[in-house]
């Protein structure tokens, strides 16, 4: 077994390989880009070096800097994680003539995977069921073009050399095919260093499903059955399950045994992913073979007790399987939410920042793998994924709901970030239902998400009850202060009344041992907590059912945040109320003129200048930031009255770009 391993990624990735490594008993080495110096994984390693610039090009993705860490550190092996290097075959090769061992498969078979045009040609040769498609790089879109036609819309432009759903385009017209044919192949020469596209028969309303394989070199295979992966937001995985809600026992067999074919075929060996669509009839077809440690194989390994990372490095160091085909057992339900630093109501922009406050939950059954740490920043040159939050339970509704209060629970200040989004999929009915395909965020969420006008169950319940608790604990704090004139002193009374979405909630509330009764209009109402003045998480137990709600002073106003809403309630004494009702709003000043980057970012192109005319929907600019091309696009109908930036220009949050005539 290797006595050190050097681990050439970042992140929550790396601290996970280092958790399994620090276990085994092998010494791990770090390496971090000059933005990282103070990074959580370079203090979790035993060695880090520095290995270049923030840019990824200069450090993540230079092999040459690498390597030179590993011969100053006496490294053995690599491990990769995902992204980055980790299914780069030159990277393996330039290891192996190094005398280091690669964490991963042989170079033969990430040059057969991870050329997606190639790929399908195996799978297709290794009798793996494929979608309809044109198997070969487009040249130009005229060819791109023609080739839709001949498919038939809708069709999928994708990267040969694709991966996290990055160089994906989908195309329903002749005009789509033209505005995606080149921003994906811009994507793609961004992302991996490679161009080329084809393209594919887009199955509509499918669902993402892959199979975890095992392999090791002396030719021992099995899979760990099946991920739903069908939450999906731009082809970027957003929610993940084991095992799929969908599958019968018949589709999970062939499935696996189909991965189980496509890796012999290619001599795998180390974990691995193979890809399907499955429409509804269940029938599927191969997609893809991702040729790494996935970012979802938590679930797998909640339900299976196994250790990929582990068996990884097992695999790496010339062991066999420990296990077989037979030996493995699943139990229960897993669910995985990704955490990112982005903006929801803002169109999911990146955000990035300093983490003024990081809290992630804790509890039976609840895993958190992060990369970042409590006064850290999330920086704008890398991916903003802030946590993997992972859940399970001993079916799927337990999952859920334990996903849920943990969801509630996750307490991040400092940087926007989509909690409210994933806790709104949780709750909503047809995710419940396991009604799920990969359109199922563009069916339920069209127009984004705005926490504040999130669906809930019953919010005049919840909220408004947890909001009054909370009110009449801050009035019998400030009523306790000392100092006070004698016979003045301030009094506590119950009658209070609610202000949540423009409606008036009347409450009264007596304080009991251990929380308090609520009378409410709509009824009598328990609560029973140990929640203190100023916690920013306030768990409870309200008419017998636990929650947990994020609340934080916003002026007079009380911030709330549950399961998936989030909005600013008031809560007055019943004279002040009626005053409320007639005290004067004042407009918020008219910014609808101005085009502002929605997120720090580089400016790749402009589609505009002053004097033409845009619809409503048109492409303005294209904005690049955390590895991701953003288009922005006319929210109506105008003029251009002024160009404010430039094609190359850094932008910051809330830079002017275009200004419309009035």
């Amino acid at each position: 077994m290797f006595k050190k391993i050097l681990i050439a990624n970042r992140g929550e990735i790396a601290c996970r390989v280092m958790r399994t490594a620090r276990k085994m008993g092998i010494k791990t080495v770090a390496v971090y880009s000059e933005a990282d110096k103070d990074a959580l994984h370079v203090g979790e390693a035993d060695e880090a070096v520095c290995i270049g610039p923030p840019p990824s090009s200069g450090s993540y993705l230079s092999i040459k800097n690498i390597i030179r860490a590993i011969r100053h550190t006496g490294a053995e092996a690599v491990h990769p994680g995902y992204g980055f290097l980790s299914e780069n075959a030159a990277f393996a090769r330039k290891l192996a003539k190094e005398g280091i061992v690669f964490i991963g498969p042989p170079p033969a078979a990430i040059d057969a995977m991870g050329d997606k045009i190639r790929s399908k040609k195996l799978a297709k040769k290794a009798g793996v069921s494929t979608v309809p498609g044109y198997a070969e790089s487009l040249k130009d879109v005229d060819q791109a073009l023609s080739v839709s036609r001949d498919i038939g819309y809708p069709i999928m432009i994708k990267a040969s050399a694709g991966g996290g759903g990055k160089g994906i385009r989908i195309a329903h017209d002749d005009d789509q095919v033209r505005t995606g044919f080149h921003s994906a192949m811009r994507e793609a020469e961004s992302s991996f260093g490679d161009g080329r596209v084809f393209i594919e028969k887009f199955i509509e309303n499918p669902r993402h499903i892959e199979i975890q394989v095992l392999a090791d070199s002396h030719g021992n295979v099995i899979h760990l059955g099946e991920r739903e992966c069908s939450i999906q937001r731009r082809h970027q995985k957003v929610i993940e399950e084991a095992p799929s809600p969908f599958l019968d026992a018949k589709t999970r067999k062939a499935m696996g045994d189909q991965a189980i074919m496509l890796a012999r075929a290619v001599k795998y060996a180390s974990a691995g992913t193979v890809e399907f669509i499955v429409d509804a009839e269940r029938n599927f077809y191969f997609l893809e073979m991702n040729t790494r440690l996935q970012v979802e194989h938590p679930v797998t390994e909640l339900t299976t007790g196994l250790d990929l990372v582990e068996l990884m490095i097992r695999i790496a160091a010339g062991e066999h399987l420990p296990l077989r085909q037979e030996d493995v057992k699943r139990s229960g339900w897993a669910i995985e939410a990704r955490i990112y630093a982005e903006d929801p109501a803002r169109g999911f922009m990146p955000s990035a920042g300093r983490l003024r406050r990081y809290q992630p939950p804790v509890g039976d059954g609840v895993r958190v793998d992060t990369g970042v740490y409590e006064g850290g920043d999330i920086s704008v040159h890398y991916d903003p994924m802030i946590a993997k939050l992972i859940t399970h339970g001993h079916d799927r509704n337990e999952a859920i709901a334990r996903m849920g209060l943990a969801l509630d629970g996750f307490l991040i200040r400092g940087v926007s970030h989509n909690i409210a989004f994933l806790a709104a999929i949780l709750a909503h009915p047809r995710f419940v239902q396991g009604n799920l395909s990969t359109a199922f965020i563009a069916e339920e969420f069209p127009n984004g998400f705005d926490p504040a006008s999130a669906p809930h169950d019953d919010p005049a319940m919840l909220v408004a009850v947890a909001a009054a608790s909370i009110h009449h604990a801050y009035q019998q704090r400030a009523a306790s202060i000392s100092g006070q004139v004698s016979g003045h002193e301030r009094r506590v009374h119950g009658d209070w009344v609610v202000i949540l979405k423009g409606e008036n909630h009347q409450a009264t509330v007596s304080s009991v041992d251990g929380g308090f009764d609520i009378s409410m209009d709509e009824g009598a109402h328990k609560v029973r907590t140990d929640w203190k003045v100023g916690e920013p998480l306030f768990h409870a137990v309200i008419d017998g059912s636990e929650l947990c709600m994020q609340v934080e002073r916003n002026v007079i106003k009380y911030r709330m945040t549950h399961a998936g809403l989030q909005d600013d309630v008031l809560v007055l004494n019943p004279d002040a109320a009626k005053f409320q009702a007639i005290m004067p709003t004042k407009a918020p000043p008219d910014a609808s003129r101005l085009l502002r980057s929605p997120m720090p970012g580089l400016l790749i192109s402009l589609a505009v200048r002053p004097g033409r005319q845009v619809k409503a929907g048109e492409e303005l600019a294209v904005i690049e930031a955390m590895k991701m091309e953003n288009i922005v696009c006319a929210e109506r109908d105008g003029v251009i009255k002024a160009v404010h930036a430039e094609p190359g220009d850094r932008l910051t949050a809330d830079q002017v770009i275009i200004e419309f005539e009035p």
